[in-house]
């Protein structure tokens, strides 16, 4: 760190833990000596620092919202920001030989500051609630939501409903068949629909009911107990879904949902950019990858492109990093900042003496809670552990992985959600790619990469009792990582190679991967150069001078479209990555000799083709068994229609244009006595 960063304070938390190399290196970076009880006795400090001005990090996150509310109250300039150092470092086993791993997140949450905001949207929710669920339980929540919201009640079940003596909400009965869209903007079709009788007595009476019915509201509370009414109702906002027979979780999601009314900012986690996506063309389908990796139903297939529902997207990042060509690119964090966020921490650990890094990178949240229990029970973090929150480990791809190791990291442990199992097999691929990478390149071993989806602290505990498989690399090194996807990926990819001694040139990669080559059996191609118009990342060429497909393996992306396009079905692919410098050249794949007019000499086909064609025709067909028919086989359009008038001089002999009827002639016509049919004989 350097004082251009900003300025720290750190505090030994009441003598908890021993910060006293770590004052030691920051030396000029402190704002005030170690402090013992910033929080309390000595929030004279605090408040001196605030007062300078300028960027300001609080290596306490416990009694943040504390320290935020003294600068509201101070008016002062300071720009804050506050990193937990207690149960991620300080409150361990490893004491005071955690003082390179202390000082390697503050480094981070340095970075942290400096990284792109993230874009956000704003969502406009009026409070129309509907309540759907069954019983007194859904009643009893609609009465409960009334004082906030504007309810309407759609009841499954009525069985034991005890109906109040005032109703101040709508009540019909129905079953949710369809819900769509997002907080503010929900669209929901209902089945069984009726509204119930003022007169009802002792339980609810209902209308005729209709299937198909149609609303509109800003919210849905699901007490139904079924299964939810949207894909991934965890990660849809303004959807709120609990067990009616647990009060707890009941009360919970009404707290929650009563206070989802105004104006909201919801951030945008991805943009698309049609210009480089491989998912379709001229009607073939080629890439389906974040289609298929999306728990959360945002992606959609339409007209060809990729369509993203912002309001419904959770942000789990799955889409960007499996994405190919990087057409998806994932904005919380983007790509840029989370590898030089990466990069910073392991060098930061590095200089200051430490050895042997494991990166932990966990959902914020969560992870933050085991670490949490870690520490309070336990022995917490081993020292050499680095814990990296985001917001979805999902998002991480093999650039990231890449990067990390690149940067010095023995291990990776990414650390999940046990509810978001299901969301991890994107990831899992995304994994077994740089596994297969590192292997390739001589780098075996086991236990380099553990993803791990639990809450229980030890089972986090175990994964670093297992003894450490680090890389042979010559050496750690940053990378710059300016660009898109795939430049940043195919530099990483090269760094490692580049730093590994026993790495061949050419390392052969699964099936799945978006590195690769393709083959082309040139018996059967006739360069129609349809997988040329087909390919979207460029990786195909023709000539303009002359017959011939050419191929850039650097922007391949093993889509798969040139193979589907093809009509003579021969493209194969072989999934690799090359280093040598001739993958980023073109090299020539299929090419024949043109093949001249034999009237004007123009080129116009390929000698192949037009062999083909003749071969075929000549003779065989009623078409073309004279000469001259034979012959215009080997000519240019131009000359084919040359040919073919002068064989046929009278070919466009059509006779004469008829002379326009007009009204003057009808009319001469009725003074000649003539009828209409007379005079249409004419």
């Amino acid at each position: 760190m350097s004082a251009s960063q900003g300025r720290v304070l750190i505090c030994n938390c009441f003598k908890t833990m021993d910060l006293s190399g770590v004052g030691d290196a920051l030396g000029p970076d402190l704002a005030a000596p170690v402090c013992t009880e910033l929080c309390r006795g000595e929030m004279d400090r605090y408040e001196a620092a605030v007062r300078e001005g300028g960027r300001l990090l609080v290596a306490c996150t416990q009694e943040a919202p504390l320290f935020t509310e003294v600068a509201d109250d101070m008016d002062a300039p300071a720009e804050l920001s506050f990193v937990n150092i207690r149960e991620t470092a300080g409150w361990g086993a490893a004491g005071g030989s955690a003082g390179a791993k202390i000082l390697a997140l503050l480094a981070d949450a340095q970075a942290r500051a400096d990284q792109t905001p993230t874009p956000v949207r704003e969502v406009e929710s009026d409070g129309l609630c509907l309540v759907y669920g069954k019983g007194q339980t859904a009643l009893d929540a609609a009465f409960s939501l009334e004082d906030t919201l504007s309810v309407t009640l759609v009841l499954c079940d009525w069985e034991d409903v005890v109906l109040p003596a005032i109703l101040p909400f709508p009540v019909y009965s129905g079953r949710l068949k369809r819900v769509g869209g997002s907080l503010g903007r929900f669209d929901v079709t209902l089945d069984g629909y009726a509204e119930m009788l003022p007169s009802s007595r002792q339980s609810p009476e209902f209308q005729l009911p209709r299937d198909g019915a149609k609303a509109s509201c800003s919210l849905v509370v699901d007490l139904s107990g079924g299964e939810a009414a949207v894909t991934a109702p965890q990660k849809r906002d303004g959807y709120f879904r609990a067990d009616p027979a647990d009060r707890a979780a009941v009360e919970r999601l009404m707290r929650a949902a009563s206070q989802m009314v105004g104006t909201f900012e919801k951030p945008i986690y991805v943009n698309y950019n049609p210009d480089i996506c491989a998912h379709t063309h001229a009607g073939k389908t080629g890439c389906s990858k974040c289609l298929d990796a999306c728990p959360a139903g945002a992606l959609t297939s339409l007209d060809g492109k990729i369509a993203v529902d912002t309001g419904i997207c959770g942000g789990c990042g799955s889409c960007s990093a499996t994405c190919p060509t990087g057409a998806i690119t994932y904005q919380h964090p983007a790509r840029n900042d989370l590898l030089e966020r990466i990069q910073i921490l392991l060098g930061a650990y590095r200089d200051a003496g430490g050895a042997q890094p494991v990166l932990l990178l966990h959902e914020a949240n969560h992870g933050s809670n085991v670490i949490n229990a870690m520490a309070r029970f336990g022995d917490g973090l081993p020292a050499n552990v680095l814990p990296l929150p985001v917001h979805a480990v999902t998002a991480i791809g093999h650039d990231g992985l890449m990067t990390a190791f690149m940067a010095g990291a023995a291990r990776i442990v990414l650390l999940s959600p046990p509810e978001k199992r299901h969301e991890l097999v994107p990831l899992e691929t995304e994994i077994a790619l740089t596994e297969a990478l590192l292997s390739g390149m001589g780098h075996m071993g086991s236990n380099r990469i553990t993803l791990l989806a639990a809450t229980d602290p030890d089972d986090l505990a175990a994964v670093f009792m297992s003894p450490l498989s680090p890389l042979g690399l010559s050496g750690p090194a940053r990378i710059l990582p300016v660009g898109g996807k795939r430049d940043v990926a195919r530099m990483v990819i090269g760094a490692v190679h580049k730093a590994s001694p026993a790495a061949p040139a050419v390392v052969p990669l699964p099936g799945t991967a978006p590195y690769g080559r393709i083959h082309i059996d040139s018996a059967g191609c006739t360069l129609c150069l349809s997988c040329v118009s087909a390919c979207p990342a460029g990786a195909l060429l023709d000539n303009p001078d002359r017959p011939q497909v050419s191929f850039i393996e650097s922007a391949c992306v093993q889509c798969g479209l040139c193979q589907t396009t093809c009509p003579e079905r021969v493209i194969t692919l072989e999934p690799r990555f090359n280093t040598l410098p001739d993958a980023m050249r073109p090299s020539i794949l299929k090419e024949d000799e043109p093949a001249a007019c034999i009237s004007c000499g123009k080129p116009f086909g390929t000698k192949a083709t037009v062999s083909r064609i003749k071969e075929k025709l000549a003779g065989k067909h009623h078409m073309f068994r004279s000469d001259l028919q034979i012959q215009m086989i080997e000519m240019c359009d131009d000359c084919r229609i040359q040919a073919q008038w002068d064989a046929n001089p009278d070919l466009g002999n059509v006779g004469g244009r008829p002379k326009p009827r007009t009204t003057e002639d009808y009319l001469d016509a009725e003074k000649r006595g003539l009828s209409m049919d007379d005079f249409l004989k004419n």
